[in-house]
Order: C-alpha cells, then structure tokens, then sequence
C-alpha cells in the first residue's frame, strides 16, 4: 500500500513540474497604458515554448500602413527584415523594450494605437494566438508646447546638404 502512495505522489509531482509539450505563447504590456505623445512607453511581456532570442514589434494605428510600421520609424512599413526587435532573456523567457516616443522618425497622432509582437518576422502576415499578442495603446496630446518640441528630423540633412553645395560653390570660384 505505501508503494501505490508513493508512486502516486510521484506522479503528481511530476505532472506539476513537467511543462505541457508544445505549450506556447506570447504575452505584452505596455507601460504607461494611456500615455502623451513623448512619453517613454515600456514594452515587456513573456516567451513560453518558443525557442528564440527576439521577439518582434510593430505598430498598427491611425494614418500608419496597414501592414505596421516599425517603432523607430512610422514611416517604415514592416516586413522585409524591417522590425523593431527586443531581446529575449534565455534563463527566465522576459523581454523589454523602451519606445521613446519623443525620438521617432514620423508623425505619431493622438488617437488608438495597437502594438503587435511575433515570435518570427515571417509570422506578421499569419499571425496566430501562440505566436503574437498585442496590446492596445491610447495616446493623448503631447505635454510640450508646440514652440519647445523638437526640430524636424530633416533639418540636419538640409543643413549638411547646404553646406556641402556651399562648399563646392566656394572651392569652384576659388579654381
């Protein structure tokens, strides 16, 4: 009789510890949830099942391709290796990311913003509930004054590109 108790207790404690095979998943959220254009935004979540060293990010939303857009530049759709990617911590299956969105390339409006994360950039087209998850964001109005918000990213190419043709202008008068 102690061996059937045993070798029940055995079991169960083997069932609690051994993982169900090919349970995957993953998850996302988003720090502060309704934040101001500007705002660093944390992005974190977890990997279950899925062997990988990053996970992917992109964002759906207002006046974006309906394809996403990679973080770092909205006027970039993703796809064709163009992702913004946050590693995976291998030990505990973690992942982080900062979005600061006062240094982005691209006009990000107030309004409802999904962000998407995949295991695999080939999983954007297809994705599926183990492989993606999302989480929606709601941005308001940005804090700074429209005088104090920063230049426009263009500015320093229009500044270098006139320099460069005053440059040449100059080295060609002095022939």
């Amino acid at each position: 009789m102690r061996r059937v108790w045993f070798l029940l207790l055995l079991s169960a404690v083997l069932t609690l510890n051994v993982p169900v095979a090919g349970q995957q998943g993953l998850t996302i959220s988003a720090t502060p949830e309704n934040p101001h254009i500007g705002d660093t935004v944390t992005l974190s979540g977890t990997v279950t099942g899925i062997n990988t060293i990053a996970v992917y990010l992109f964002v759906t939303g207002p006046g974006l391709d309906p394809r996403g857009a990679t973080l770092d530049n909205l006027n970039i759709a993703t796809g064709h290796g163009l992702f913004t990617t946050a590693p995976v911590n291998m030990e505990n299956g973690t992942w982080s990311y900062s979005w600061d969105t006062s240094v982005i390339l691209g006009t990000l409006k107030p309004g409802h913003y999904t962000i998407h994360v995949v295991a695999s950039p080939f999983k954007q087209v297809q994705t599926g509930e183990k492989d993606s998850a999302t989480v929606d964001i709601n941005f308001r109005p940005s804090q700074v004054p429209r005088s104090e918000a920063p230049l426009d990213p263009l500015l320093p190419v229009v500044a270098v590109a006139t320099g460069i043709i005053l440059f040449v202008a100059a080295a060609h008068r002095r022939r």
